[in-house]
């Protein structure tokens, strides 16, 4: 599948990509957890073997320059988010090359399978506005609300509370972080150089609250803007 996007230094984009058919990448937290330590490895311009580092803590383990600045990640069981600033030239696209290719063998070599794991190439939307890179921040990591609630969108939320504190137990996002949690995953990320929308963990989940209280005509408007179909 064609992407018709231009990365360009110091510019903000949402990178998703989805299973083959819609089919699952992650089977497991030991899937999951391999993608989220690879999202740090593979942001590297210096080469690295995983099995030299899988037992390493994320704080121990020596990189080079990185490619592109992560602000934020998602992982659902058929696809992922990720809200990457282009760093250097050709950031992002040597980024999700090296990680997509890692995951791929990783996950292709797992399950005895051969083949492309990933739909074509990852797609790219371009967050060219203020209103729209904001929003990006709740879009992503509401993600997995659709796994307890697949017609929340439609439906509303019945339990915001409850809905919440599935959000701060879910590990497979960077929401944790933006609640001031403190994980070792903390390190992929690099929030400095995005917007600081959120100057304390209260105006972001105060902004999350806000975002559960809306229904499905908000998040239609949103999704025709960001054409993002997942």
């Amino acid at each position: 599948m064609e992407r018709k996007i231009q990365f360009s230094i110091e510019e903000f984009y949402h990178v998703y990509s989805r299973g083959n058919n819609k089919s699952k990448i992650f089977f497991s937290d030991v899937d999951r957890k391999r993608f989220i330590k690879l999202l740090f490895l593979c942001n590297n311009t210096k080469p690295i073997l995983f099995r030299d580092v899988q037992h390493l803590a994320l704080s121990r383990i020596k990189r080079g320059e990185t490619l592109v600045d992560i602000g934020v990640y998602c992982l659902m069981p058929n696809h992922f988010h990720l809200l990457l600033h282009e760093k250097v030239e050709n950031g992002i696209s040597m980024f999700m090359e090296k990680l997509l290719t890692a995951y791929s063998m990783y996950f292709n070599k797992k399950q005895n399978r051969t083949g492309t794991l990933f739909e074509g190439r990852f797609q790219a939307k371009h967050a060219d506005n203020d209103e729209y890179l904001k929003y990006l921040f709740s879009y992503i990591h509401l993600n997995p609300v659709k796994i307890i609630d697949s017609k929340w969108k439609i439906n509303g939320i019945s339990d915001i509370k409850k809905t919440k504190n599935y959000l701060e137990k879910y590990s497979f996002s960077s929401y944790p972080e933006y609640i001031g949690q403190n994980r070792e995953e903390k390190l992929i990320l690099n929030k400095e150089v995005f917007p600081e929308y959120f100057e304390e963990s209260k105006d972001f989940e105060q902004f999350v609250c806000d975002w559960l209280s809306y229904k499905d005509e908000v998040f239609q408007e949103e999704k025709m803007q960001s054409k993002v179909e997942l």
